[in-house]
């Protein structure tokens, strides 16, 4: 409205406002207030939270509350959108501990640290406290998600469920539960699918396959809620579409990998997971090659660490193998695994590929352009 000397003013006064609370107590409650308001927004928002409570524990290194919430946010990020933080750069064990010790009266931060301890291949250390989280609040919902996770972990799956079906039962519209409790239907139906099929003996197939059918049904009726509740829920998506495929219901698993496609603000690490699961879905399902291949590169050339990410590279592999042990000069086994070599910064093993599959199609474009990149690279 350019009305500049009034704009001064309130400028001025927010300055004021400001120099009276710095080094005030009531300075470091607005940090901590704000770390907390950020952590509960969603991931994007973890950075700055975490730097909130870092200038709050300046102020006031012992506070309970903003140990807890530092600590919170340090695990999260570790473990961000599927991220694996190696034991040895791991420095949110320690700050949860710390923060146990300054609040042994916060459940949730104790059940964050068993399951860092279950990260770390230290479950039954974590199972302690677990069970004393459980017992200081057993119908705190908020609370009882990270006790499911960590029963679900330890294949510990029909706990897991109690646990969750008390927490909906309190909050029957919470999206993140009715997913959780569909994987946990998935697991039980992979083990018991697994067990099967390991076994050897000789089961009655009608009974089994009713047994399955049912956990498929299960799981398939969870993540359906799951994305009643919160329509834009990328993992869900994924995992409904995966329970489809195994329902051999391949019209709906692809319906639902085309929707999450659409989505417009999907991140990397979200992308990274449809790319390699829909690569899966193609090559297995549909048995369309080609279509597996698109997908599996586009999911290895995101760059972020992560089991997709493997898989997307075994699924390139397996295809490149297959092809050439099928026939010794097939030019597109070369260059597919030219490609893996190339993405994976192996410019030499990538060269060496590339001059294979030009000795077998000494023409194509895209062969000799890859070549050319790759020895200017050197």
């Amino acid at each position: 409205m350019k009305q500049y000397e009034n704009s001064q003013k309130y400028v001025d006064k927010v300055e004021q406002i400001y120099k009276e609370l710095e080094g005030s107590q009531d300075i470091v409650e607005i940090y901590g207030e704000k770390g907390w308001s950020l952590l509960k927004f969603c991931g994007q928002y973890y950075e700055e939270a975490k730097q909130c409570f870092q200038k709050a524990l300046e102020l006031d290194p012992e506070d309970p509350e903003w140990n807890s919430g530092y600590a919170t946010v340090v695990y999260r990020l570790e473990g961000f959108n599927g991220r694996r933080c190696a034991a040895s750069e791991c420095k949110s064990l320690e700050l949860l501990k710390n923060a146990v010790e300054k609040n042994p009266n916060d459940p949730v931060v104790k059940a964050l640290l068993a399951l860092k301890l279950q990260d770390l291949k230290r479950t039954d250390e974590g199972k302690r406290y677990i069970e004393e989280a459980l017992e200081q609040a057993p119908n705190y919902p908020y609370l009882l998600r990270y006790v499911a996770n960590f029963y679900r972990r330890a294949v510990m799956i029909d706990e897991a469920l109690r646990v969750l079906k008390t927490a909906v039962d309190l909050t029957p519209t919470s999206g993140f539960l009715h997913h959780q409790i569909g994987l946990c239907y998935r697991k039980k139906y992979f083990l018991r699918k697994n067990q099967v099929l390991g076994n050897g003996k000789n089961y009655n197939k009608r009974v089994i396959s009713e047994e399955l059918n049912g956990l498929i049904q299960n799981a398939l009726l969870y993540f359906e809620k799951t994305l009643e509740c919160k329509k834009t829920y990328v993992y869900a998506h994924v995992d409904l579409a995966n329970m489809y495929r195994e329902a051999q219901e391949y019209l709906k698993a692809e319906e639902t990998f085309k929707t999450v496609l659409a989505f417009t603000n999907l991140v990397d690490e979200e992308k990274q997971q449809i790319y390699e699961n829909y690569g899966y879905f193609k090559e297995f399902c549909l048995r369309s090659e080609s279509e597996a291949i698109e997908y599996y590169k586009k999911s290895l050339q995101i760059t972020v660490p992560s089991r997709e990410r493997e898989w997307s590279e075994q699924g390139l592999r397996r295809i490149s193998s297959k092809k050439i042990k099928n026939n010794i000069r097939d030019a597109k086994g070369y260059a597919l695994l030219g490609f893996v070599h190339k993405t994976n910064g192996e410019r030499n093993d990538a060269i060496n590929c590339y001059e294979k599959a030009l000795r077998y199609d000494p023409y194509n474009e895209e062969y000799v352009s890859e070549l050319c990149e790759l020895r200017l690279t050197i």
